[in-house]
This record gives C-alpha cells, sequence and structure tokens, in this order.
C-alpha cells in the first residue's frame, strides 16, 4: 500500500508481477518492464509500465524464468530472455519479443528446446547482442559459468516472425557467463523501483 506522504508502497502487488525480479526502465520514454516471480505457479509474468504514473501497457507470461530484459532504443518492443536447465541435460529456454502497443509476443529461437537466454543488450536499433548458456553440459563441466554470444542483425525487428532465428544466427564465441543469484536480482529490482517512484513522487506534478 502507498503511504499518504506518498513513500514507496510496501509491496508491489499493484504491478501485477508478484514479487519484482528483474527491472529494465527507459527514460526517455517513460518505459518501465518489470519481471516478477508467481508464489503459485512456475510462469513467469513480465509487464510493462508507463513510469510516471506506473499505468501497465502490456503483460506477457513466460513458461521459463526471466533472467534478461532489453527495451528496443526507438521502436516499442521488449527483448526477454528467460530459460532453465532441465536438471538432466539441457539448457532450455525462449527469447521472447513483446510488442508493447499491441500486446503480441513471438518466440523467436527456431528449435524447438530453444536455448536458455542469460542477457540481451540492444547495440543499435538493428542489433540485439545475446548471450546463451550452452546447448547443453555434456562432457562440459564449465557449463554452468559459461556461455556463448552472438549479435543478431534485423533490418526491422517489428516484423521478425516467429521461430526465425536458427543456428547461424545465434552461433558466437564462447564466454564467462556466471549465472546470477535470484535472491540478488530481487533485492536489485526492488532497490531500483523504490529509487524510481520516489523520485517520481519527488518531481514536480504537470
Amino acid at each position: 500500500m502507498v503511504s499518504a506522504k506518498g513513500h514507496p508502497p510496501d509491496d508491489w502487488g499493484f504491478l501485477g508481477i508478484g514479487d519484482p525480479l528483474l527491472v529494465a526502465h527507459d527514460e526517455q520514454r517513460d518505459l518501465l518492464a518489470v519481471a516478477g516471480t508467481d508464489a503459485h505457479s512456475a510462469i513467469t509474468p513480465v509487464a510493462v509500465h508507463d513510469s510516471r504514473h506506473f499505468v501497465r501497457k502490456a503483460l506477457v507470461r513466460s513458461r521459463f524464468p526471466v533472467h534478461a530484459m532489453a527495451l528496443h532504443p526507438t521502436r516499442p518492443l521488449l527483448a526477454i530472455g528467460t530459460g532453465q536447465y532441465d536438471g538432466g541435460y539441457f539448457f532450455e529456454g525462449e527469447l521472447l519479443l513483446l510488442h508493447i502497443k499491441k500486446g503480441s509476443v513471438v518466440s523467436l529461437i527456431e528449435h524447438e528446446g530453444g536455448r536458455q537466454v542469460l542477457g540481451l543488450e540492444w547495440l543499435d536499433e538493428h542489433s540485439l547482442r545475446v548471450l546463451m548458456a550452452p546447448p547443453d553440459d555434456w562432457r562440459d563441466e564449465a557449463a554452468h559459468e559459461a556461455g556463448h554470444v552472438a549479435v543478431v542483425d534485423r533490418p526491422d525487428w517489428t516484423a521478425v516472425p516467429a521461430r526465425s532465428l536458427d543456428g547461424r544466427d545465434l552461433a558466437g564465441p564462447r564466454v564467462p557467463a556466471p549465472r546470477r543469484e535470484r535472491h540478488e536480482m530481487a533485492r536489485r529490482a526492488t532497490a531500483e523501483l523504490r529509487s524510481l517512484w520516489e523520485a517520481r513522487r519527488a518531481a514536480p506534478r504537470q
């Protein structure tokens, strides 16, 4: 709940994503993406809000835990990296692309099992840097601390079809990729939301 003095809420349930886990903020366009956790389901909710008034613009639910998000620098798009280790062999996951205005989402990786996506960064309006876990840990003791990085280029990301990124698109050099602790991700997300809330409350009303 929000206090009469406009202090940050005791919890962030009004965002509709459970407990915050990850935040992506575009200050120039007043866009705020928040991934959370659902205590009653393995589904991970991701919502995009107007960061000035915390009004929801879009909501999507991922079947895998979310590890990374990146707002496109010019288009109304949010890239979402998800995935998990299946407990025996594969690192599964999806690279989701949410169209914020339409509310539509596509899964971009061609392979049915996908890849666990650990990091995302838009280098410019055409190029997306993707950090992925290895496909599996077969005879690879360092697989849980390593990854592969690729830069995917598309002329218009609003027109990219589902299941269109193949192995050639996602091929790249092996790099260190230590996994982030979920509790530390949650702590940072909550701190960032509180900071943003306080900054918005302190700003002059227009």
